[in-house]
């Protein structure tokens, strides 16, 4: 039976003010593996509301007590990580050994530096122009601040914003992706047993069109911490306007191979920038610049090396490097981008398609391009998925 989660408002766990619910399926074998609350703009309302009467005895609570509210945080989530850990394998589809465990170790470490920051955030005296004063500056909380976060690491990037917003006195509305909203229920389990006051911390959960942008939008929002793809964060940004922004966006960045490069470095740098998440990483080399001297003798050395490393399966086993896509619109777009380039005249050295091994359509084997040029789709978009698109350049 797929267990039923709730979002945390107020310090409560409550169902949608709608009673409506959606599915969570795994990407690795399409079951269901829960059902969650359809937030609704009145459910992101009452938690900007509930978050804006917590915030200021929240804000008013000394440094080192909300460090020691941090730290218990961090314990509670070390006590939980293997649970973390398989959620975050069954939810998002990364590999549980190879990956999901380490994503755990990064959100203990986010609640650790934020409860070792929060208790030296310090002011300034700077210079005044009349001797006869003193100038003061001192730092002070924003009240509520509305995190989106993303599905690619639905621990690590939520909690590089939720954990120093706590830390340093804000109250938190947390809107997570929806295909990975059961990693944010466990960690929103978390921040409950730290036993922080009522309010300070809220979970909503449903699509982002309606809650993200609720929380984007309204006026109790002082700051809005926002990481997903650069369309999306232009539209947050046009919504929160006039607030405190923090937005972390994708993009299109190159990985250069010179000709006196060391090649086996290259080629381990290039595991890592195409294929840890299964290239699903704002990070992730989306092209591969290689200059011609050195251009077949990467390509021969990174072919073997995918052949010896890159492990395509079941997230669960241990011998598994790479799990499947985390959702069917980054598939097709991984699909359209490797099908638009061929057919535009680049070479499949590796891979080249969807894999059929492993009862989902989400599995996508790990891609070599070669012959990429600046007309097609692949150079130019971000592709997020395991594809390395190669050019050789001068």
């Amino acid at each position: 039976m797929a267990d039923a989660y709730r979002m945390l408002i107020g310090g409560e766990w409550t169902a949608s003010e709608s009673g409506a619910t959606f599915d969570a399926t795994s990407p690795a074998t399409g079951e269901v593996i829960g059902s969650l609350p359809e937030g609704t703009r009145e459910d992101a309302r009452r938690a900007l509301a509930t978050a804006a009467d917590a915030w200021p005895g929240w804000a008013a609570m000394s440094a080192f007590d909300r460090a020691a509210a941090m730290r218990r945080i961090a314990a509670a989530v070390d006590e939980r990580r293997e649970d973390l850990a398989r959620t975050l394998t069954l939810d998002q589809g990364k590999p549980f050994r190879a990956e999901a465990l380490d994503e755990v170790e990064e959100l203990i470490a986010y609640f650790e530096m934020a409860a070792a920051d929060a208790t030296r955030l310090e002011g300034l005296i700077p210079p005044s122009m009349d001797a006869a004063n003193r100038i003061f500056l001192y730092r002070v909380p924003r009240g509520v601040v509305g995190v989106i976060s993303p599905w690619n690491w639905p621990y690590t990037m939520p909690g590089e914003i939720v954990a120093p917003a706590l830390a340093s006195g804000n109250a938190v509305v947390l809107a997570p992706a929806p295909t990975t909203s059961v990693c944010a229920v466990k960690l929103a389990e978390c921040v409950h047993a730290a036993d922080l006051p009522p309010g300070v911390f809220n979970l909503v959960t449903g699509p982002g069109p309606v809650v993200g942008d609720e929380v984007a939008s309204n006026r109790l929002t002082a700051a809005v911490g926002f990481i997903g793809s650069i369309a999306t964060g232009h539209a947050v940004a046009s919504r929160a306007a006039a607030k405190e922004l923090l937005l972390e966006m994708g993009g299109n960045g190159p990985l250069v191979v010179c000709d006196d490069a060391d090649l086996d470095a290259a080629v381990e740098a290039t595991l890592t920038a195409c294929f840890l998440n299964a290239g699903q990483s704002c990070t992730a080399g989306e092209r591969i610049l290689v200059q011609e001297p050195v251009h077949d003798a990467y390509l021969e050395k990174l072919t073997a090396a995918i052949g010896e490393r890159i492990r395509l399966g079941d997230p669960f086993d241990d011998a598994t490097t790479m799990g499947p896509l985390n959702n069917a619109p980054v598939a097709d777009k991984t699909e359209r981008h490797v099908t638009e380039a061929r057919d535009r005249g680049a070479s499949v050295v590796a891979g080249g398609g969807r894999s059929s091994e492993h009862g989902s359509e989400l599995f996508f084997e790990a891609t070599v391009l070669d012959g990429v040029t600046d007309d097609m789709e692949i150079a130019r978009e971000e592709t997020f998925g395991p594809v390395v698109p190669v050019t050789a350049i001068r």
